[in-house]
Order: C-alpha cells, then sequence, then structure tokens
C-alpha cells in the first residue's frame, strides 16, 4: 500500500515534534507500506523569513521572495530525514525541483501542472521513505516558485494522484474537521464523514484544515483524504465522494475575516458595466464572492461585492486607475467585515433554512450586510467584531453541538 502523508508547521516545530513524526511514519513503513511525507515549513518559519524579507526590502519582489520562502520547507525536509536515519530507517529529503514538480509561472500563487514521479517511484523501490517539500514547485525558467499559503495540502494531494496512493493522510492540530471552530465553538462536534462538496466549501470559508486548492484535486483525482492529528491517535474525518452517515441537513458553520467590501458607487446603469469591472478584476486574477447590485436610480447604480483582503490593494488600485472606463463616480472600501457561512448538502431542497439561520443572528443581535447563496451553502457578511457571537448562535439554532 502507498500512503502519502502530510503534516504541517506546528507538527514538526521542535525536536520532539519532529522525532514523533518520524515515528509515526516509520509504523506504517515496517507495516510494509510505501510511505512519502510532505511537510511544510517548522512553526512560524514562513511568518519570520516574510518578516526578514520586509526589514531589507519593504517591497521585495515575488520572484526573489518566492526563492526565499522555499528555504523553509528545505529545512523541514531535511531534519526529518536525518531523524528517521538516527532511527534506523533509510529515508530520502527531495525539493521541487529534485522531484520535477512542475508549476506555472506566477509567483506566490503558482498552479502544479505536472510532478515527474520518476525519482521518487526508483526511491521507494529502494524501500527508502520519501520526504518531499511542500508548498513549492519550479516553473518554466526553472526558477522557485511557491502554491501560496497552505499550499503544502495540494501537494500532497498531487502526489498522492500522480503516483495513485491508496491514501493521502494529513496531518494537523486538531484531530478531524469539526461543525465549527471547536476554539470559538467549544461545543463543537468532529465529523466522521465529510463530502468534497461540502469540505471545499469549508476550506474556501475561513476553515483552516484543508487547502481549498487540496480538495479541489482530490475531487477530481478521487484521492481519499483523511484528516488527522499528529499529537494523538483519535480517528479523523474522512474525506470523500460520498457519505454514509445520515445526511443533516447543515454539516457545520465556517467564517471567514480575510474579506473586504469594496464598492462601486454611481456607475451608468446600461449593459456591459458589471463585465467591465468583473473583467477587470479576473484578469488580475483577483477572486470575487459576494456581489449585490443596487436597484438603478438617476440612470445610476451601484455595485458591492467582496474579495480576499490579501487582495483589496490592488484591487483598489486597478479599479481606481480604471475609474472613468468604468463610469464609477466613487469607489469605497471596507475592512473591519468578515463573513459566516452554514454548510451542507441537506440544504438543497429544505425551505426554511435561511430564514433559521437569519433568525439566529438576530437573536444575537448580529446585522446583515450581503448575503450569497448556493445549493450547500448560504454566507452572510457581517461585522467582524461580530464574528463570534454569530457563529455560536447560528450553530446551536441548529443543533450542532456535541
Amino acid at each position: 500500500m502507498l500512503v502519502v502523508k502530510k503534516f504541517g508547521g506546528s507538527s514538526i516545530a521542535d525536536k520532539d515534534h519532529i522525532f514523533n513524526v518520524a515515528a509515526r511514519c516509520i509504523e506504517d513503513y515496517e507495516k510494509g507500506n510505501e510511505v512519502i511525507v510532505v511537510l511544510s515549513a517548522m512553526g512560524k518559519t514562513t511568518d519570520g523569513l516574510i518578516a526578514k524579507a520586509h526589514e531589507i526590502n519593504p517591497k521585495p519582489s515575488k520572484r526573489e521572495l518566492d526563492m526565499l520562502l522555499a528555504t523553509g520547507e528545505q529545512i523541514s525536509v531535511a531534519l526529518l530525514a536525518m531523524a528517521m536515519d538516527a532511527l534506523g530507517v533509510p529515508a530520502v529529503s527531495l525539493n521541487a525541483a529534485q522531484v520535477a514538480m512542475r508549476t506555472t509561472s506566477r509567483y506566490g500563487r503558482a498552479k502544479l501542472k505536472r510532478i515527474d514521479t520518476e525519482r521518487i517511484r526508483n526511491e521507494l523501490d529502494a524501500r527508502k521513505i520519501v520526504i518531499v517539500t511542500g508548498f513549492q514547485g519550479i516553473n518554466k525558467y526553472d526558477d522557485v516558485t511557491t502554491l501560496g499559503r497552505g499550499g503544502s495540502d495540494t501537494t500532497a494531494v498531487a502526489l498522492a494522484a500522480a503516483l495513485h496512493a491508496d491514501k493521502c493522510e494529513i496531518y494537523t492540530d486538531v484531530d478531524g474537521v469539526y461543525t465549527a471552530d471547536p476554539h470559538i465553538v467549544p461545543n463543537a462536534r468532529k465529523l466522521t464523514e465529510v463530502s468534497y462538496d461540502e469540505m471545499l466549501e469549508f476550506a474556501s470559508l475561513g476553515a483552516k484544515v484543508l487547502h481549498n486548492r487540496s480538495v479541489e484535486m482530490a475531487k477530481k483525482y478521487g484521492v481519499q483524504l483523511v484528516v488527522l492529528s499528529s499529537l494523538t491517535r483519535a480517528e479523523g474525518t474522512v474525506v470523500k465522494e460520498e457519505t454514509k452517515v445520515e445526511r443533516m441537513l447543515v454539516s457545520g458553520v465556517a467564517a471567514d475575516k480575510n474579506v473586504a467590501r469594496i464598492s462601486v458607487i454611481g456607475v451608468k446603469n446600461e449593459p456591459g458595466i458589471a463585465f467591465k469591472i468583473f473583467n477587470l478584476l479576473a484578469r488580475r486574477q483577483i477572486n470575487v464572492d459576494i456581489i449585490i447590485q443596487s436597484i438603478g436610480r438617476e440612470e445610476r447604480k451601484d455595485i458591492s461585492f467582496t474579495v480576499a483582503k490579501t487582495d483589496l490593494a490592488d484591487a483598489m488600485d486597478l479599479l481606481n486607475e480604471n475609474k472613468e472606463m468604468i463610469s464609477a463616480q466613487e469607489i469605497t472600501n471596507e475592512e473591519n467585515v468578515a463573513k459566516i457561512s452554514i454548510i451542507g448538502a441537506g440544504m438543497t431542497g429544505n425551505p426554511g433554512v435561511a430564514a433559521k439561520m437569519f433568525e439566529a443572528l438576530a437573536s444575537a443581535h448580529v446585522n446583515i450586510k450581503m448575503i450569497a447563496t448556493s445549493e450547500i451553502r448560504i454566507t452572510v457578511l457581517i461585522d467582524e467584531a461580530d464574528v463570534n457571537r454569530a457563529m455560536r448562535s447560528v450553530h446551536d439554532a441548529f443543533d450542532l453541538a456535541d
């Protein structure tokens, strides 16, 4: 059996944690399994490297920033290989160039295109544990690229897909996927199983358990994911296409504070204006989520939408540069906002779910600024200061407690 195991930064934060990870990987190896390990940078290494870069240059080039950040994972994989060697087990560490993990050329947000599996396959055949750097790749110029925060999850799933692994285990500092963040909602319940679609919504809406691109890839290639704790032996949450457990109306509540609202005010009330606005953003690869257009007045209308807070500066610069082209009278933004969402495949065809959510928010004295819906989620934009209170109220309203 071929198993891919991914460990996050908190799982390898120091010597004791590294040897704990080594021991868990060796257990599978000694059962006769082939083992590939994908690692993130240790602890807060990436944050420290970013801070160091900005000490040197407040606006470092994205290429050089990727070159710097990729060193964090190389430290992790080398140290883990040394730990396994100290425990008497053969292991080899490989970076993205040695594996040949080819990506697009967008520094900081590259996407994996293909993986050359020959080197990994040869090392596995030699009965070694293969330890691979997560989060990074190389582009067509042989420059180092990074996949964005959480990219190690995507690396692990991509390797599992490319090598037809039997299982991909994602180890974190929590023991599975919960109905809400247990740090905010103490009585949140761990889910035994969750569908790809539900997990994708959780990941996209602020749940920090899995990276959304890793879930998309797992669904596309049918990779079964298991979310586990690296610190306990508790059973985790299985992420797969179909779940056997009785379908709940709502599977969980998620919150996302990395969000900002932009309002493009007083644009002409004529065909093509919305296209001009969102085409500009799309060409800059800025994702938009909730969109509201006001009723036209005096041949003018307002369009409001949300973007990731990390994209706000780029989006505002772009829109202001093209203010005349999009016929805007004013462009404003608001950062102290957050999204809260309920997620569940069981919501389809069940009237009254939205009303129940809105009632819970009203009882918690939380005002709603914007609303968006899909078949398996309802999202509202609220003041950031109200997030924790809102999550607990909505969680209780749908009886999701343990």
